[in-house]
């Protein structure tokens, strides 16, 4: 892997303990302490990605993220202690492609980084326009012609069930379908004690599209109602 990966905390514990994880799967790493750092690493253009964290002296890592914006389009990914949905979406809303509350999971950091140093570079530009008939949204694109599903541009190994599952879902995004109705439209039968069945599924699905399922970012349970594909709009530049 040619890709270099820029680290920035103010704290040099977890910028190492970030370092030693990335390094493991073979990503050479950067280290920064601070938004100004930052900023002026980022302008090699060998730097692939960024890991940055919000609150940090001298610059902070929002306000460091709209002056490498201005400059360069690399994925990057903000590092909070801040969980809150306003705080997630000030930071897209900034430019971040990503948001990850610390503490964080180490295999799921690696994904994500893994996912969108993919989306950059089998993609060229994750902002591409959607090709003509496919439903795009977000990692997701999906080809109801030829029933295929892909994430991050890989195509998606699904079995005959689960496609029809996923081909209702992301031709309805957003919308909310009960335990009973998935299985009438998918199985093509009255639904009878349906619910583990159908759920037996979405977790199989999950599992193959979601870069942490447990936390899930696109195929959601609405509680008490049933399940939907969380409809996510236009990546943030």
């Amino acid at each position: 892997m040619n890709e270099s990966i820029l680290v920035v905390d103010d704290d040099p514990e977890i910028v190492g303990a970030i370092a030693i994880v990335l390094e493991k799967e073979g990503y050479p790493v950067r280290r920064a302490y601070n938004g100004l750092e930052a900023v002026d690493l980022c302008l090699d253009p060998a730097v692939k990605l960024l890991l940055i964290d919000v609150m940090m002296p001298k610059l902070d890592g929002l306000s460091a993220l709209l002056r490498i914006r201005e400059r360069r389009n690399l994925p990057v990914i903000v590092l909070s202690a801040k969980s809150e949905d306003t705080d997630k979406i000030l930071g897209l809303s900034m430019g971040a492609d990503d948001y990850i509350c610390k503490p964080y999971n180490p295999q799921e950091l690696v994904a994500r980084v893994r996912s969108q140093l993919r989306r950059y570079t089998s993609l060229g530009d994750v902002h591409a326009e959607e090709r003509s008939g496919q439903i795009v949204n977000g990692r997701l694109s999906y080809d109801p012609a030829g029933r295929v599903l892909r994430a991050d541009g890989e195509t998606i190994k699904l079995t005959a069930t689960e496609c029809k599952i996923v081909d209702l879902f992301m031709r309805n995004l957003g919308q909310i379908f009960p335990a009973e109705e998935i299985y009438r439209r998918v199985w093509n039968e009255d639904a009878f004690s349906c619910e583990n069945t159908v759920m037996v599924h979405i977790r199989r699905i999950r599992e193959k599209i979601e870069l942490n399922p447990k936390e899930p970012d696109y195929i959601k349970v609405v509680w008490g109602i049933g399940y939907k594909m969380e409809q996510h709009g236009a990546e943030p530049r």
